[in-house]
C-alpha cells in the first residue's frame, strides 16, 4: 500500500508539472485515469507551430499551414506542416543514436554514432523544398481518403548534415544496388512492435545526389522533434515521404524498395490518365518521383480589402521538383490574360524561388489573383484541378486568393 501511494504521488506530480497547476482534489482520480489535459495537448505550444496553423489529425499528428504564413522566404518551425504516419518517439538520446547501412547490395554493413558522421563527414547546408504528395487533396472529387491538406503541406528550411552519398559509398556499393530504404523508430499506431508505420526510400540516382542528405540540424539548430531529432533523411523535390525521419537504419537495395507506404496506391498514381473515379489496378500505379511545378502567394492573406487606385503588392514562392521555375505570372480575370511576375532564381538547387509583382486593378469590385508558374521544361500549372488519381496526390492547380476594391 505504501508503495502505491508513492507511485501515485509521483504520478500526480508529474501531472502537475505537465499541466502547470496543482491537481485539486486529484487523490481521488481512480488508478489508470489520465486528465483530459493531458488526453488532449495544446499541439500549438507541444509544437512551437504558430496558431494559426491547422491541425488535420492527432493520430497521428497532422498539421498544415496556410498560405500566408509561410511568407519568409526561408520557413522558421513555426509554420513547418507536420505529416506523421506513427507515433512520436518519446525518449531519444542523441549521445546513443547510431545509423546502420545494410542491406542485399551493402560491401559492409556499417554502424555509425551521430558523433562519427558528424565528425567523420564534411558537412553541407541546402535551402530544401519539401511537400507532401498529398497536398492539394481536398479539391478532388470523387473525394479522395487521407488528410484533406489544402495549400500548406510544404516548406522551404536549410538543412544542414552530411551527404548520404559520402556515407553510402563508405559503406561500399554493390554494382546491383537500385534503390535505399529507410527504417525509423517511430511506432505504428497500433504499437505493434513488428510493424512500421512507412519505410519507403528512393533510387539510387536520388540517393547519391549531392542534395540528399542525412540531416541533424535545421535553421541552424537541432532538427525539431516532430520533424525528425535527431536524424532524418532529406530529399528535397520529391515527395516529403522520401525524407524519412528518425532514421536509424538504410538499406541499399538490390530491388525497388518494398517497404510500408511503397506498394499499392500509398504514393503512386496511374501510369496513364484515368476517369474519376476509376479503379486502377496496382500494376498500373507509378511511384511518384520529382513533384511538378507549382506556386503559392503568401501575401496578402485571402479576402484582403484595398481603396480604389491603390495598387497591391503580391509575393509568395514557386518550385518544380528536380527542375527550375523558368517563369512566373499572374492574372486578375480568371486566367483570360496573364501578366509576366518577376522570380528570383533559387538559392540552390531545389530550393523555392521567390516572386513578387505590383497588381493594378481597373475599378471597384471583387477579383481573384491566380498564380501560374512554368517549369524549364515549359511546363506550366493547370489553371484548375489536374487530372484525378485514387489517393488525391500532385494537384498542382494554380493558387488563387480573394481580393476586394472599395
Amino acid at each position: 500500500m505504501k508503495r502505491r501511494d508513492f507511485v501515485k504521488r509521483a504520478t500526480l506530480s508529474s501531472f502537475a508539472t505537465l499541466i502547470g497547476a496543482e491537481i485539486v482534489f486529484g487523490s481521488n482520480m481512480l488508478d489508470g485515469y489520465q486528465p483530459l489535459a493531458i488526453q488532449d495537448p495544446d499541439p500549438f505550444k507541444m509544437f512551437q507551430k504558430n496558431k494559426e496553423m491547422v491541425v488535420l489529425n492527432d493520430k497521428p499528428w497532422n498539421i498544415e499551414a496556410q498560405a500566408h504564413l509561410l511568407d519568409d522566404n526561408i520557413t522558421p518551425n513555426s509554420a513547418m506542416f507536420i505529416r506523421n504516419n506513427g507515433l512520436i518517439p518519446e525518449g531519444i538520446d542523441a549521445s546513443t543514436w547510431t545509423l546502420t547501412i545494410d542491406g542485399e547490395s551493402v560491401i559492409t554493413q556499417k554502424t555509425y554514432t551521430l558523433a562519427e558522421l558528424k565528425t567523420k563527414f564534411k558537412q553541407y547546408s541546402y535551402q530544401l523544398t519539401l511537400e507532401c504528395g498529398g497536398n492539394g487533396r481536398s479539391e478532388f472529387n470523387p473525394p479522395a481518403k487521407g488528410n484533406q491538406w489544402t495549400v500548406g503541406a510544404v516548406h522551404c528550411a536549410t538543412w544542414t548534415g552530411v551527404r548520404l552519398k559520402d556515407v553510402l559509398e563508405d559503406a561500399g556499393i554493390k554494382e546491383d544496388a537500385v534503390y535505399i530504404g529507410y527504417h525509423a523508430v517511430d511506432e505504428h499506431l497500433s504499437r505493434d512492435p513488428k510493424k512500421e508505420p512507412i519505410s519507403r526510400g528512393a533510387p539510387m540516382i536520388k540517393s547519391l545526389q549531392d542534395e540528399t542528405l542525412l540531416a541533424f540540424k535545421m535553421n541552424g539548430e537541432d532538427i525539431p522533434l516532430a520533424h525528425g531529432y535527431p536524424l532524418r533523411l532529406v530529399a528535397g523535390g520529391w515527395p516529403a515521404s522520401v525524407s524519412g525521419k528518425w532514421i536509424e537504419r538504410i538499406s541499399i537495395r538490390n530491388k525497388v524498395h518494398d517497404g510500408t507506404k511503397m506498394t499499392g496506391t500509398a504514393y503512386r498514381v496511374p501510369c496513364e490518365p484515368v476517369a474519376p473515379g476509376e479503379t486502377v489496378k496496382d500494376e498500373d500505379m507509378c511511384i511518384i518521383e520529382s513533384m511538378p511545378v507549382k506556386s503559392l502567394i503568401t501575401y496578402p492573406k485571402t479576402g484582403a480589402t484595398i481603396k480604389k487606385g491603390k495598387t497591391l503588392k503580391i509575393r509568395g514562392h514557386a518550385w518544380a521538383g528536380e527542375l527550375e521555375v523558368s517563369k512566373m505570372e499572374y492574372s486578375i480575370d480568371f486566367g483570360a490574360t496573364w501578366q509576366i511576375c518577376p522570380i528570383e532564381k533559387p538559392a540552390n538547387r531545389l530550393a523555392w524561388q521567390h516572386f513578387s509583382a505590383t497588381v493594378d486593378f481597373p475599378k471597384k469590385g471583387y477579383y481573384e489573383v491566380w498564380a501560374r508558374a512554368t517549369d524549364a521544361r515549359g511546363v506550366a500549372q493547370p489553371m484548375l484541378l489536374p487530372g484525378w488519381n485514387p489517393k488525391g496526390y500532385l494537384n498542382n492547380a494554380c493558387h488563387r486568393i480573394a481580393i476586394k476594391v472599395s
